[in-house]
């Protein structure tokens, strides 16, 4: 049985921990846990171009995405594309909206000084990324 996009936003909105799966110039896994939030369907969170999620993601988009909490138990499952927001293929304005919404989601709340975060994350040049979903399984209700 499918599991609803009401489902989806639902679970998305109280667990944010996270496994990212993505693949290696080797072919082989890189696992790395991030902090997600629901945002248009699917799973956001955001990185640094150094990291190795970055680079596997921009060569090879295809990932999976494990959401639990700190008992691993319910879990959802998204497998699909990932899409990468940043400065690179964004204005700074809808980039700046994108990582707000990615920080409010995660956090369940605003940043108590939004020109700090943006400044931070223009310093780190941090991206997004967003999971939406083509394949979406696991334990919780459907």
């Amino acid at each position: 049985m499918a599991i609803s996009s009401r489902k989806v936003e639902h679970f998305l909105t109280h667990n944010h921990d996270a496994v990212l799966s993505t693949i290696r110039m080797n072919g082989a896994t890189q696992l790395s846990a991030v902090t997600v939030g629901f945002y248009k369907g699917g799973a956001i969170f955001t990185t640094t171009k150094s990291r190795a999620k970055f680079i596997n993601l921009n060569r090879t988009p295809e990932c999976s995405l494990l959401i639990s909490n700190s008992n691993w138990r319910p879990y959802l499952v998204l497998e699909g594309k990932a899409h990468i927001f940043s400065a690179d293929t964004l204005d700074p304005k809808t980039l700046k909206n994108i990582l707000r919404a990615a920080y409010r989601s995660a956090a369940g709340k605003e940043h108590p000084n939004w020109a700090d975060y943006d400044e931070a994350m223009k310093k780190d040049e941090r991206v997004a990324i967003f999971v939406s979903g083509d394949n979406i399984y696991g334990t919780m209700e459907n």
